[in-house]
């Protein structure tokens, strides 16, 4: 028996983990769930996005499956994302992102990872408001030690890239490529100029590569790399990036595959990994039975790959992608026809038969 903490979320958030526990369940693999808070509605009823003892409960299990979370604009709180991933020291976000036959896409074909680092740069470094203690502090010591003047009133981003957590993340990515049959690492950073944040971090890649010779590396300027995305995805395999860089590619590689509908995505730390939707909450479609719940049951598949059940989580793979391929029971984001819409619950339901065989 797998122990999972399972959170659902906000928005659409319980709608789509409804749906993938269901056809997770439709796996056979012994799976206890325990169900915990995060996000807007958490820090509704208890003053914290992230709970403690939610926190807690994700540090004991052998996995856990979120869904997606609410930062409303302006809240007086750290988003729930940046906070759970710091919190248990969960290093590596994964988003593959695959075009599946029979979803709309120009780039067909395309099958590639995004590998971000998620607990340095900005969300490591901090974020400090106009005009508060924090950051007249770095204001006034940029002044004593660089001679640099910055406004009085400017709000400040700290970005921050270590060798140690580079390494790490490097080592994550180039075991993750070896293990899956990839045959290249693209890190994309701007590693011009006096950046020095952005050069540690693709010198750091650079040099654990060197000991992966299996694998091939390559370095891609982030303008140029983008530019690249949209014309030849097919030419990139895994790519390796600091953390505000590769949440913007991620979204735009879901974009490349059909859209974040069909976008998984999963966090891993020391022996921790959590599953999650690479997409957000969308709170206006919240109970509508509407939204597509592809993205999360693909996380499912992953986190059943984690534990070690690799048929369940094969079976899961080939129910979605014959599914899309069909083109007969799907959501209106990626349904070929009107006539081909359904609803959350019916796709699921609709999967779940796929999974047992019936």
């Amino acid at each position: 028996m797998y122990n999972i903490t399972v959170i659902p979320g906000d928005g659409i958030g319980p709608d789509v983990t409804e749906a993938t526990l269901k056809v997770l369940e439709a796996t056979g693999v012994p799976l206890h769930w325990q169900t915990a808070e995060m996000g807007h509605g958490a820090w509704e009823r208890h003053g914290n996005p992230v709970p403690p003892e939610t926190v807690e409960a994700m540090r004991k299990a052998d996995a856990s499956l979120k869904g997606p979370c609410t930062t409303a604009r302006g809240a007086p709180y750290r988003s729930a994302n940046v906070t759970f991933r710091l919190e248990l020291d969960l290093f590596a976000c994964v988003r593959p992102c695959k075009a599946y036959p029979g979803v709309r896409t120009p780039f067909p074909g395309t099958d590639l990872v995004v590998i971000r680092e998620s607990t340095e740069d900005r969300s490591g470094g901090g974020q400090f408001p106009a005009g508060s203690p924090q950051a007249q502090a770095i204001i006034d010591a940029v002044r004593a030690t660089a001679g640099k003047t910055i406004p009085s009133q400017a709000a400040l981003s700290v970005a921050i890239c270590t060798e140690a957590g580079t390494t790490r993340l490097a080592r994550f990515a180039f075991d993750y490529a070896r293990a899956n049959g990839r045959r290249k690492v693209t890190v994309g950073v701007k590693g011009a100029g006096s950046n020095h944040v952005d050069i540690l971090f693709w010198r750091t890649c650079e040099a654990v590569g060197k000991d992966y010779h299996d694998i091939e590396f390559e370095y891609e300027a982030i303008d140029a790399l983008c530019l690249q995305l949209v014309r030849q995805p097919l030419h990139y395999d895994v790519l390796l990036l600091p953390g505000g860089y590769g949440d913007l590619l991620s979204d735009l590689c879901a974009g490349l595959v059909g859209g974040l509908g069909m976008a998984g995505g999963s966090n891993y730390g020391a022996g921790l990994a959590v599953f999650e939707a690479a997409h957000g909450s969308a709170p206006k479609y919240t109970g509508q039975n509407k939204v597509n719940p592809m993205a999360l049951i693909l996380s499912g598949a992953f986190m059943l790959r984690h534990l070690g059940e690799a048929q369940a989580a094969d079976r899961v793979e080939a129910a979605v992608a014959a599914q899309v391929a069909e083109g007969r029971c799907l959501t209106y984001d990626v349904a070929p026809t009107a006539e081909a819409i359904q609803g959350t619950r019916e796709v699921a339901d609709e999967l779940v038969k796929r999974v047992r065989g019936s």
